[in-house]
């Protein structure tokens, strides 16, 4: 695989997502930020600000999503956007990774939960760093099961996760890019 052929699809926003972008540059992998009018990613490189027209293909029931999930998520058009830009990182890659925690219910924590979830609804290969076990975990189909050192295998994917970036995580998004693009 050519790394001048890989697209970075994200969120642009500080933690996870803007340690997944730095490091895509500095590979030379081209980056996709999906935002909407009114939020400030942290990463500019590649922005792509959806229209209204376009975030309203990725719109989803808040009481279907909180129900898949077992949380609450608020009923505000902010949350909504959010999730909508996520349907679009989640729709366009081939393959998911994510940076956060699983928790006991089996969903993701945090708002990035949805995106793990819809790549799980998909069908795509997704792989989480539990930053809390310091562990990749990788879906099963119908579990998390351990993933050693996962990689990236297809052309289009997602990075995506938590604010609350630790160090163990920027780690892993660092090692998973140099397992994947060795020369």
């Amino acid at each position: 695989m050519k790394v001048s052929d890989c697209t970075l699809f994200s969120g642009g926003l500080a933690g996870a997502e803007a340690k997944f972008g730095a490091t895509a540059e500095k590979y030379g992998i081209e980056e996709v930020n999906f935002t909407f009018e009114g939020r400030e990613p942290t990463r500019r490189r590649g922005l792509r600000t959806l229209t209204h027209e376009e975030l309203k293909k990725g719109d989803v029931s808040m009481t279907y999503v909180s129900k898949l999930m077992n949380r609450r998520y608020p009923q505000t058009e902010a949350i909504q956007k959010v999730l909508q830009t996520i349907w679009y990182q989640v729709n366009n890659a081939q393959q998911v990774f994510v940076v956060g925690a699983v928790l006991e219910n089996g969903t993701v924590s945090g708002g990035t939960g949805w995106g793990a979830e819809f790549a799980k609804l998909c069908n795509k290969p997704v792989c989480v760093f539990d930053q809390e076990k310091g562990r990749w975990v990788q879906w099963s189909g119908s579990d998390w099961t351990h993933a050693d050192k996962p990689t990236i295998t297809e052309t289009h994917f997602a990075g995506m996760g938590t604010r609350f970036l630790t160090d163990a995580g920027a780690k892993a998004i660092e090692d998973l890019f140099a397992r994947s693009f060795r020369d």
